[in-house]
């Protein structure tokens, strides 16, 4: 294992030249482009990123300035963040697929000067809000295609930029290990944007010791070293993409990996073949939907053959994983089983090198996380979010289970108020919300106690389970306790069930809206000869409607089980006509349900859900990619769905 930064390098400007220093020539940032790989070293790396900071101060960038950064996973991003850090300036992350009005709201919040953005899309996006977004001078673009006949004086490649860095810093020597040397940990770092899932979004300021202290202890609690490999493919502007593969990459000194697109992840991933992966359950879901399709469509002897290996898996991958004991005939059963599905499942999935796998941002199903474990790949939960930078709590190995996200990691209390919302205390918290002083004392206490907004448990074991957000929690007309979110999950576990919606609070039962997955049914479809023309007609196929039922009594059966959630089994449901969508302001930008909107958006569905009808015609209207908008309508189905008498009563 290597060692640890010195303390001395106690910010990232500072990290990247320690890494410089002493590893060098090792890869840092990995880039596919056309199909090949393109990697730059350490060294490389800060050559970069002092040519972009020099570049940044000749164009008037200044200490506590913000820099807005638009794009996907790219090395420039990378280079800007730490060349805007290195000037004491803020890099503001914002998501690439954000509409052009999202962004005036953060570049007129944030006083945005200077914006850095990847490609042709982008610089629409930002010249279309410019007028408005009255402080915006410069943009610069990395990818230039597209843009050869654009005349705006603000523009400027990111080429260019690095030229005018070189000539500046060859004329001012000395300048900028002078401006590295002015940052304390103290100062500003970064700024994320929180999901806005109830209003508008509010900018989360953190340190360069917060986010770094956060890192490190991770990286000490895995073992990470400058041998991991990290593939970089979820939005860079999220702080936990933020923290594995900026964060951890400069405090361990490992290589992150950038995929060609979003359609060749797995492809790259194959290629690339990490050692620390990190997914929301979303994505674990996705890459099993895919095993179970191929594998209905493999041959029956080797249908027979997964089913089998499978079963032992189950039995006795986790307990191995552990390290708990299994008899020599398992082991043996295992083995076979690794050699002929296990490995080959894990190649084909890209996690055949995988050490440490995470989820978190959604509790995920206890099957799906058997499933990987069985398999032998390390998945573990964790909890956290971008006021905590992260690092909350963490299953440690040996104490993994599916219904807790594990103990605080070094540095952080827990406490649960009477309300039952967990406080947090921990080095990582936020400095503040910019510019916003009463949302901060909202989230702030004054002893340093951070109010988390979820509902949580902690068990005998120290163990923290979260339950849901806590003003979502609710009560039914009866007085019980309504957790919608909770719910959600449990629907989303289904392979078959893609997004949820479940209404309850102050109602005398629970209803839901439902999206479907539409790969995972449109091929159960088609197994079954049933003929649909598009989204809307899978959706509103009778045989559908009862597979559907079918998961939605699932977790009815399974609520019936807990004691304090057995009145929140689902009533009755509908199968929606469209996908939930960010552009129709339906999810945030981090794909989490805006309960609220929709609940006012589709008034006439749940009033028919609780008025007790048996269908209802709707028009939507919603928002293509190209910009344009049209209108999605239909009559949808409702079904009552069977429920389960509470085990206390059964008992």
């Amino acid at each position: 294992m290597s060692s640890m930064p010195p303390e001395s390098a106690d910010t990232f400007p500072r990290l990247l030249l320690h890494h410089a220093k002493v590893r060098g020539d090792r890869p840092a940032i990995r880039e596919k482009d056309l199909g090949i790989w393109q990697t730059w070293t350490w060294s490389q790396v800060a050559a970069e990123v002092r040519a972009l900071a020099c570049g940044l101060a000749e164009q008037g960038v200044r200490r506590g300035d913000r820099v807005a950064i638009i794009g996907a996973n790219r090395p420039f991003v990378t280079w800007t963040t730490a060349a805007a850090q290195s000037l004491g300036a803020i890099p503001v992350g914002l998501y690439q697929d954000a509409i052009a009005s999202e962004l005036l709201y953060i570049f007129q919040t944030a006083e945005i000067r200077h914006a850095v953005v990847e490609d042709q899309e982008q610089v629409d996006k930002v010249l279309e809000i410019g007028q408005e977004a009255a402080l915006l001078k410069h943009i610069y673009y990395d990818d230039p295609r597209g843009l050869r006949h654009y005349t705006q004086p603000e523009l400027m490649s990111i080429e260019k930029l690095k030229e005018a860095g070189r000539a500046f810093d060859a004329k001012n020597p000395g300048f900028y290990e002078a401006e590295v040397a002015k940052g304390r940990p103290e100062d500003p770092a970064a700024m994320f944007t929180t999901s806005g899932t109830t209003g508008n979004p509010k900018g989360v300021v953190h340190t360069h010791g917060a986010l770094i202290d956060r890192a490190r202890v991770a990286c000490e609690m895995e073992r990470l070293t400058d041998a991991e490999e990290v593939l970089a493919y979820l939005p860079p502007a999220w702080i936990g993409q933020n923290i594995f593969s900026y964060a951890q990459a400069l405090v361990a000194g490992f290589c992150v990996n950038c995929p060609e697109a979003a359609g060749t992840v797995t492809a790259d991933m194959r290629e690339i073949g990490p050692t620390y992966y990190f997914a929301p359950p979303r994505v674990y879901e996705n890459l099993l939907t895919s095993v179970t399709i191929r594998m209905e469509d493999a041959s029956s002897i080797k249908r027979r053959m997964f089913k089998y290996f499978m079963g032992v898996a189950e039995r006795v991958g986790g307990r191995l994983l552990d390290g708990k004991p299994v008899s020599p005939g398992e082991r043996l059963l295992y083995w076979l089983g690794d050699l002929f599905v296990y490995g080959p499942l894990r190649n084909a999935l890209g996690m055949s090198r995988v050490r440490v796998s995470y989820t978190a941002g959604e509790a995920i199903g206890p099957d799906l996380f058997r499933f990987y474990r069985s398999l032998g790949i390390n998945l573990k939960q964790l909890y956290g979010s971008t006021e905590t930078a992260v690092f909350v709590c963490v299953q440690p190995d040996g104490q993994v289970s599916a219904d807790t996200v594990g103990p605080p990691v070094a540095g952080v209390e827990l406490r649960i108020a009477d309300n039952g919302e967990l406080l947090i205390k921990s080095p990582g918290l936020l400095k503040e919300y910019y510019k916003n002083p009463a949302a901060t004392a909202e989230v702030l206490t004054n002893d340093g106690w951070y109010h988390s907004g979820d509902a949580g448990i902690i068990d005998h074991d120290g163990h923290l389970r979260i339950i849901d957000r806590a003003k979502d929690v609710g009560r039914l007309a009866n007085g019980a306790m309504f957790a919608p979110k909770y719910i959600e999950n449990k629907l989303k576990f289904f392979p078959f069930i893609k997004e949820a919606v479940a209404l309850g609070d102050r109602r005398e039962m629970v209803c839901a809206m439902i999206n479907i997955e539409m790969e995972a049914v449109g091929n159960w479809a088609e197994k079954r000869g049933i003929v649909y023309s598009g989204y809307v007609d899978l959706a509103s196929q009778a045989a559908v409607y009862d597979l559907i039922r079918e998961c939605v009594e699932k977790v009815n059966a399974d609520l019936a089980q807990e004691e304090k959630l057995a009145d929140s089994q689902i009533r009755r449901f509908l199968i929606l006509h469209k996908e939930l969508d960010a552009d129709d302001g339906e999810l945030t930008r981090t794909s989490k349900v805006r309960r609220g909107f929709i609940g006012e958006k589709y008034a006439v569905l749940v009033d028919a859900l609780y008025g007790g009808r048996a269908e209802q015609y709707i028009e939507t209207q919603v928002k293509f990619e190209d910009g344009r908008t049209g209108k999605v309508s239909a009559t949808l189905e409702i079904m009552d769905a069977k429920t389960f008498a509470p085990a206390r009563k059964a008992a």
